[in-house]
């Protein structure tokens, strides 16, 4: 009987519980990145991680006290997907370093 096949299918399995450990790794290593992005000149900052959770959102007081409330909502909301976006460019990165380039859903 030839076993030689069943080598090289244990070796893959090895190679990818090695890359399924270092994934984890780098998940919770990008959870403690920040991403940080503004709206309105600077008036409004959003913060993200790399797990892709926002962490803080700032607006400046003055901004606050202008009253108008449609346009706050806009500079947050343009802040968030921001950082958000360049939380995912970054996650997917250096996930990309580890999976050479194959896309997984994680």
């Amino acid at each position: 009987m030839n076993f030689g096949g069943m080598g090289n299918m244990g070796n893959l399995m090895k190679q990818a519980q090695q890359m399924q450990a270092r994934m984890a790794k780098m998940k919770e290593e990008l959870a403690l990145r920040e991403c940080e992005a503004t709206a309105g000149g600077g008036a409004v900052k959003a913060v993200a991680g790399g797990d892709l959770q926002l962490k803080k959102i700032s607006i400046d007081p003055e901004l606050a006290k202008g009253g108008d409330a449609a346009m706050l909502e806009d500079l947050v909301l343009a802040a968030a997907n921001q950082a958000l976006q360049k939380a995912q460019d970054m996650a997917n990165a250096e996930m990309s370093k580890i999976t050479g380039g194959f896309k997984l859903p994680f």
